[in-house]
């Protein structure tokens, strides 16, 4: 074990900064005290602490030996100068000369110019990059790696006391984390409204005795914990019903939890000064760190073990975390790094709203808080580092905005909004038994998409004509293991007594890309949107095809069954994929059973390569629905689960318009049903430009009906494909300007 260094400087340094961190001071003072003491306790002229002031600028807070003047005066960005390097990769500048450092900035007004040498440390928090800890002398010489990790270990009390609210605001410009407002800027995972209380999926350990007094002890705590934790990781192991590649996981994790140097370097930092909690923070920020610096994408992933067993361990060592008995508050905001499908549907209609870090618009996740309706924020970075159970929060999924801990003026304006959005439903609630017919008297189906069974009682009360798309593959993705012919038989009969006689069309499996079944080996593609996925999968691996479409035919019992396949490419696919229900309708009849009265079999056109399929195609499909996200992410060659270029092309795009047009001439020229389907037909301007270009069937979300059918029944379509061509002819590479100025004219 490390040697017992009772009287070492570093941990009367440490004493010295909690005894700063109990007694009653403002923020300021109190770290004018630290940088005092550490400047003393280091030798040194100088000691400076610089904070995050936004995610972009560092500022100077504090310092011992430069000039006061500039405290709160000299900012610097990202990544410039000595400081700004050290913020940005999280790790230590140690130089004896920083004039002659490259990057170096000189910043007259602190008067730094009589020092040579220089040691900056981050100060961090398990990711959360918080500022930077500097010290400086004038003589010109290298701080030894006793010096370096010394202020390492400093720097983490001075993060874990920014944590606990030690410099909260006092009219010098500094803030406590985790009470200010803050605003988080991401995606749109699912539309809708929201206020509520956050409720954090994996809740973070506060650590709050980030300096302790008796080393051996601590250690002892700390040896207790990982051997708890390391029997946890063997049981996990040891459990039969793992496959190769759950082992595979499992056996990193354990080379981990048995890592020798890991305990070490913990117990290296108790002999200093910290606690145990404090110390497994501090090793796993040097260590994501360091990794965050390795361009191996593999090694990088580990990240995420690292993470997972020190949450455990902090866990094992605080009783903090999950399984606390912690009571979820009223009107709940589920924030998260990440949620699996299965996990959010066991939160399911309790939640208000649900906030991740990650995610994707196609993600397993956004199609469960689409089925319930929930509103959806994505790549909101960094919240769950700023966010507390309890908090108030209000989620803005149709901006993509989050804002948590807001003030006082932005929760009215946002209620207004709620209210607003409540009112209009009122409204749209009284057109539900009506008719989509334009004012020229063109009639409209509208649809709506569906996956789970709560979906269903939707279909009454948005007053949708019947299911456009029901997603087959949620029941497979929420499982551990693969459904049995029996189950889905029994879920898709109840989807169809739900549906009351209204016509539903069941997409049948659609995996690969995105959505990797939890029992099924991923596929490592370096394009997998444009991979072994969806009918590809189906046809190449036929039995869970031929499962799926003999539960179909039994859940049917003689009503009427629509099927479509997705992701058909060419006609050889569907008469493939139809031939496969043809034999099953043969062999369910040939054993007694009873078959749909009446079948449709149809495809999803998803890639511009069907448009252009033989006409043999459009007359043997009974219909088609455009799958309109993955055909735009197709026609512009742009990764919809891609930010920099998603948003980049506009769906009113006049060449993705006259695309469209020449599919609804083919299906026109057939006589083939056709049907458009995603996120663009609950859109209104989108809608209306679909539906004047020909399209008479749209299927989207339940809540997007009331909006589409009151727009629709107050247009004339012959106006709006008049402002259309206009654009079109005047060279308008998108229509919507021209159309979002028609509608503004037009008035309720």
């Amino acid at each position: 074990m490390p040697a017992e260094r009772s009287d070492s400087d570093s941990r009367k340094l440490l004493r010295r900064l909690r005894d700063v961190l109990g007694t009653k001071a403002k923020g300021q003072d109190r770290l004018d005290r630290i940088t005092h003491l550490i400047a003393d306790s280091m030798g040194t002229e100088v000691c400076s602490i610089y904070l995050f002031r936004d995610a972009e600028t560092l500022e100077l807070c504090a310092t011992q030996g430069l000039k006061k003047a500039a405290v709160h005066k000299t900012r610097m960005k990202l990544g410039e100068g000595l400081v700004g390097r050290v913020a940005r990769s999280g790790l230590p500048v140690n130089t004896p000369d920083a004039p002659g450092e490259k990057g170096f900035r000189y910043m007259p007004e602190t008067g730094e110019e009589l020092f040579s040498s220089f040691l900056g440390v981050p100060i961090q928090r398990v990711g959360e990059k918080l500022g930077v800890l500097v010290v400086q002398s004038k003589a010109s010489r290298a701080y030894s790696e006793d010096e370096v990790y010394a202020l390492e270990v400093v720097a983490m009390v001075v993060a874990e006391m920014a944590e606990l609210g030690a410099f909260a605001s006092d009219g010098a410009g500094l803030g406590a984390l985790h009470r200010q407002p803050v605003l988080f800027r991401g995606s749109t995972g699912q539309e809708g409204a929201a206020e509520g209380r956050v409720w954090l999926h994996e809740p973070r350990v506060v650590v709050t005795n980030p300096v302790a007094d008796d080393p051996l002890y601590e250690i002892d705590r700390i040896r207790e914990a990982v051997g708890v934790l390391r029997v946890s990781v063997d049981d996990l192991l040891a459990a039969e019903s793992l496959d190769k590649d759950q082992k595979a996981v499992l056996e990193a994790y354990r080379m981990f939890a048995h890592s020798r140097g890991w305990l070490r370097r913990m117990e290296e930092d108790i002999a200093s000064g910290l606690s145990a909690e404090a110390a497994v923070e501090k090793e796993q920020s040097a260590a994501r760190s360091r990794l965050e610096q390795v361009p191996d994408a593999y090694l990088r992933e580990r990240l995420h073990d690292l993470d997972d067993l020190s949450n455990r361990l902090l866990r094992i060592l605080t009783g903090q975390g999950k399984d606390t008995g912690a009571q979820m508050p009223e009107n709940p905001v589920l924030v998260a790094r990440n949620i699996g499908p299965a996990e959010l549907l066991e939160y399911g209609r309790k939640l208000k709203g649900v906030v991740l870090e990650e995610g994707s618009v196609g993600s397993h996740s956004a199609v469960v808080a689409r089925a319930l309706a929930i509103p959806m924020v994505i790549h909101a970075k960094t919240i769950t580092n700023e966010a507390l159970n309890g908090n108030p929060i209000l989620v803005d999924g149709d901006q993509g905005i989050v804002h948590l801990r807001p003030e006082d003026t932005v929760a009215r304006s946002f209620r207004d909004k709620i209210a607003m959005q409540a009112k209009a439903q009122e409204r749209y609630a009284s057109l539900r038994d009506l008719p989509a017919i334009t004012k020229d008297g063109v009639t409209i189906s509208l649809h709506m998409n569906a996956g789970l069974m709560a979906d269903l009682p939707s279909l009454v009360g948005s007053g949708a004509e019947g299911v456009g798309l029901f997603r087959t593959e949620l029941q497979f993705l929420i499982r551990n293991q693969m459904p049995r012919r029996d189950e889905l038989a029994q879920l898709y009969s109840r989807v169809m007594e739900a549906a009351k006689g209204r016509p539903v069309a069941f997409r049948t499996l659609d995996i690969g890309s995105d959505k990797v079944l939890p029992y099924m080996k991923p596929n490592d593609e370096p394009n997998p949107a444009m991979g072994w996925r969806a009918i590809r999968v189906g046809l190449d691996k036929p039995g869970v095809l031929r499962m799926q479409l003999q539960a179909l035919i039994r859940a049917a019992a003689g009503r009427p069954l629509s099927i479509m396949f997705p992701f058909i490419s060419e006609h050889g696919e569907f008469l493939e994929a139809r031939a496969h229900v043809l034999r099953e309708i043969h062999r369910e009849r040939s054993l007694g059973h009873d078959v749909p009265v009446k079948l449709e079999i149809g495809a999803m056109l998803e890639t511009p390569s069907l448009a252009y399929a033989p006409d043999a195609f459009f007359k043997l499909a009974d219909f088609i629905s455009i799958g309109g996200n993955d055909l735009k992410q197709f026609f512009f060659a742009a990764d919809r689960e891609n930010e920099r270029v998603r948003k980049r092309y506009d769906s009113l795009n006049a060449s993705f318009l006259t695309f469209l047009q020449f599919i609804v001439a083919r299906c026109t020229a057939s006589g083939t049903r056709l049907s458009f389907c995603g996120e663009d037909a609950g859109r209104p301007v989108e809608a209306l430009a679909l539906v004047a270009i020909g399209l008479r069937n749209l299927s989207m979300r339940p809540a997007s009906i009331g909006p589409i059918k009151a727009l629709l029944r107050r247009v004339d379509l012959s106006e709006v494909r008049a402002v259309i061509d206009k654009a079109r002819s005047e060279g308008a590479e998108t229509i919507r300007p021209a159309l979002v100025d028609w509608l503004a004219t037009q008035g309720e």
